[in-house]
């Protein structure tokens, strides 16, 4: 399913440069960007992934995972093929990385379809998200802008490369997002992940100052971004730089794709890790991967109680309704 693109620059000899996301691709003619999913044909650039989606299914949006962010609701969740990283640790590779094997499937399902599947389950929100969200924009944007419409909110499940002014233009329809830090070091992103640690920093931080309500994870992988130093960088950078109550989910490893033979996060790495975040002074740090861990609960960052309790992606007990510890008073931060 083709469509122009939106955010690209007309170049000279039918090129083309991609402006979508912070690669800003310089395209041949016939050629495709490093997503795969975007095509320069005879000097103009098309997406061929509109309308295209490879998956959709109803998840909790704890999944995402979003803990500050209609806790509890149902989210129908959609997906194309393609992606603009090549993580070497993928978990959803064999839709991620497809195109870029020149591989491009998924079914039409028109954005009124998905929006009405989403009034039918009964889905609270729309989540974009399995792959990356900012190869397939121009379908998420009308998605996101007939759901809004409708009353029904929307989150991205991202890396965080997208570029300024596509992020501005969805910002008012987009509600929250679930950015991946997958690492403090620019070798790391460089090496493991094909992409820059500072254009990935300047995202989140306008993400951010949009006023889009973000939550970060970072997925511990041993001997690559498990330092207690690195650790300490990225929480530091959370509270310094965005907010000290801005969730923070650290996550178990398991070996997968082209990192198979890599062990698994020991799990007292991942509750050290959320125990750096604390020390540091953020006010929600997550462990995920750790199945029966209560490092999935919510704290009251006053009076300490458990105000929503977890068990693997559902919700147990709320006693945070309307963003109010129903035991002291406080605020618990986020959109409920």
């Amino acid at each position: 399913m083709t469509k122009e693109a939106r955010f690209y620059d007309k170049l000279e000899n039918n090129r083309v440069q991609c402006n979508l996301c912070r690669h800003n691709c310089i395209i041949n003619e016939g050629k495709f960007g490093i997503c795969g999913v975007r095509k320069n044909e005879r000097g103009t650039l098309y997406t061929l992934v509109y309308e295209y989606p490879v998956s959709i299914n109803v998840d909790p949006i704890e999944k995402k995972p979003l803990y500050h962010f209609l806790p509890g609701s149902r989210a129908l969740s959609i997906a194309t093929v393609g992606c603009n990283f090549s993580c070497k640790f993928c978990q959803n590779y064999d839709i991620s990385q497809a195109p870029k094997e020149g591989v491009i499937f998924g079914e039409h399902v028109p954005r009124e379809t998905v929006v009405a599947l989403a009034e039918k389950y009964r889905c609270e929100s729309i989540s974009y998200t399995y792959t990356e969200p900012t190869i397939f924009y121009e379908y998420a944007y009308e998605i996101a802008v007939l759901a809004k419409s409708k009353g029904i909110r929307n989150n991205f499940v991202t890396n965080g490369y997208i570029e300024e002014a596509p992020l501005r233009e969805i910002a008012p329809y987009l509600d929250a997002a679930n950015i991946d830090l997958k690492s403090f070091r620019k070798d790391f992103y460089a090496k493991v992940v094909g992409a820059r640690l500072d254009q990935v920093l300047e995202s989140i931080k306008l993400y951010f100052n949009l006023g889009i309500w973000i939550e970060l994870t970072t997925l511990i992988i041993p001997g690559f971004n498990d330092s207690e130093e690195e650790l300490r960088d990225i929480a530091r950078f959370i509270k310094n730089e965005l907010a000290e109550y801005v969730p923070w989910h650290v996550s178990r490893f398991y070996p997968h794709y082209k990192m198979s033979h890599t062990p698994p996060t020991p799990v007292k790495k991942v509750l050290r890790a959320r125990e750096i975040g604390l020390e540091e002074g953020l006010l929600y740090v997550y462990t995920g991967n750790i199945p029966g861990d209560e490092g999935s609960d919510t704290n009251c960052p006053n009076c300490k109680r458990v105000v929503i309790r977890r068990e693997g992606f559902w919700v147990l007990e709320n006693h945070a309704k309307g963003g109010v510890c129903e035991y002291c008073g406080a605020k618990i931060h986020g959109i409920f």
